[in-house]
């Protein structure tokens, strides 16, 4: 009976590694985030020491709660600082690490580390664009990224403890201080205060540490990596050349960080900015500009600030990081090549180029997808979002709905208030979001169609033009 049972273990592991080598990349992707949510969402409604009423969240506000941490999003209907233990936060952290990280990269890690090397289709999943960086291999890839993790975590936690010892025991501070640190580079936007970091908005420590881990964290490990080997090179003459990538990654982040900084000191200044010291209000404008890049962190009450702001932010958090990174949005290189694309329209050119290099067809018809399905993404949210929370009466606010959807969507986490008072439909609504969000919509779609598109015909039919415009 013994041996019978092993024998069909056996058999359904077999069939099970049959059916994961048959997995695409995106769909490896799509189920290893939808597993880590699953174990967390269990967690939290089943373990009472999480908590420090001793009782746990129930199934949709657990689902919410891990599918927020494990899409480094921000978003809570209980406040983090005072529903959870000391062990129930450790654990929130652990799902916002494995996240931030991505489930596949820690498995590669893992492999790497044994001394094997990855497989093709592991290395298709954990190289963002190795076509982007074409000398970067895989399995280094992987210990960079964890490396760089892990090493610019562990420096704004040590930043970040010297702000908060003053003000916490030395234990409480190491707390908040490798919390906030983690959950900045990951771009989660969870903290261990009540009010993130409002009560920290003169603090130019906390404020200029955090911005940088933010940055950082959206910049995406493909360019970290490449300008981090750049920078070793001492000899100029041989230092390697940054890719295209890289360079619209940096570019794109510098324009928008500063273009938001300055239209938040103009729009706020006499705001939810007025009554700070002048340095304060230039830090906390460039903050804010910094956490719509889907941080989540707030030093202001966005509740407070004007239209014109909030709108700006929904703006800037639909960009949102860089590829290869914590970061949602369509991203800052998707961001570039569509206004490029319309820029060689205008000028009558037919192909797309930059810097004396020609982006390929393929590459911008991705691109003018993304753009079109995060789009699409977007509006149903929004408009799915005014149904379900006016069943009961007006609702919210329409731009406090529509910020709330554009925030779960991009995984930024900021929110302006309404996110504890959301119907059942609307958070379970916000999960999916947040989830497609995370693993991005054409990866989403892709992991959904691979079997069709394996059955797709291989013909074109006749060419018929249509006018547009």
């Amino acid at each position: 009976m013994i041996r019978a049972a092993l024998r069909d273990a056996r058999s359904a592991l077999r069939r099970a590694h049959t059916h994961l080598h048959r997995l695409s990349p995106p769909q490896l992707l799509v189920i290893s985030f939808a597993a880590l949510i699953v174990v967390g969402m269990v967690g939290l409604a089943t373990l009472p020491a999480l908590y420090t009423d001793g009782r746990p969240l129930g199934w949709i506000d657990a689902l919410f709660t891990a599918t927020s941490a494990v899409c480094v999003t921000g978003l809570i209907v209980v406040d983090t600082a005072t529903h959870f233990t000391p062990l129930g936060q450790g654990f929130l952290l652990v799902l916002i690490q494995l996240g931030g990280l991505g489930m596949i990269t820690v498995a590669s890690l893992v492999v790497v580390s044994l001394g094997q090397r990855l497989s093709l289709r592991a290395e298709s999943v954990v190289s963002t664009g190795p076509s982007s960086v074409p000398d970067l291999d895989a399995r280094h890839l992987v210990a960079r990224v964890v490396g760089f993790t892990l090493a610019l975590e562990a420096f704004g936690a040590l930043l970040l403890l010297f702000a908060f010892a003053p003000h916490f025991p030395l234990h409480t501070a190491f707390w908040h201080a490798l919390f906030q640190s983690v959950s900045a580079f990951c771009n989660a936007g969870f903290s261990t205060f009540t009010t993130s970091l409002e009560a920290w908005a003169g603090n130019s420590v906390v404020i200029w540490t955090v911005m940088a881990l933010v940055v950082l964290g959206g910049m995406g490990f493909l360019t970290l990596a490449e300008v981090h080997r750049w920078y070793l090179t001492d000899d100029r003459a041989c230092r390697p050349r940054i890719s295209i990538h890289s360079r619209i990654a940096l570019v794109t982040t510098v324009v928008l960080l500063a273009a938001g900084w300055g239209a938040f000191a103009v729009l706020e200044w006499r705001g939810v900015l007025e009554g700070m010291p002048f340095v304060s209000r230039l830090e906390n404008s460039l903050f804010m500009s910094v956490t719509a890049r889907t941080a989540g962190f707030n030093t202001v009450p966005y509740a407070e600030a004007s239209d014109p702001a909030n709108f700006l932010t929904m703006l800037l958090m639909s960009i949102g990081g860089s590829p290869g990174s914590t970061a949602g949005g369509i991203k800052t290189t998707t961001f570039f090549l569509i206004g490029l694309l319309a820029w060689s329209r205008m000028r009558g050119r037919t192909a797309v180029s930059v810097w004396s290099r020609t982006i390929p067809d393929e590459t911008i018809q991705r691109a003018v997808g993304l753009f079109v399905v995060g789009f699409a993404v977007m509006t149903g949210g929004i408009l799915l979002f005014t149904v379900l929370e006016s069943q009961g009466g007006a609702g919210p606010p329409f731009l406090t709905l529509m910020f709330e959807a554009v925030s779960a969507f991009n995984t930024v986490g900021l929110s302006l208030g309404v996110t504890p008072e959301l119907e059942p439909g609307s958070r379970v609504f916000t999960t999916v979001l947040m989830f497609i969000g995370r693993v991005g919509p054409l990866a989403f779609a892709s992991a959904i169609a691979a079997r069709a598109r394996a059955s797709a015909p291989r013909y074109h039919y006749a060419r018929e033009d249509v006018s547009v415009g």
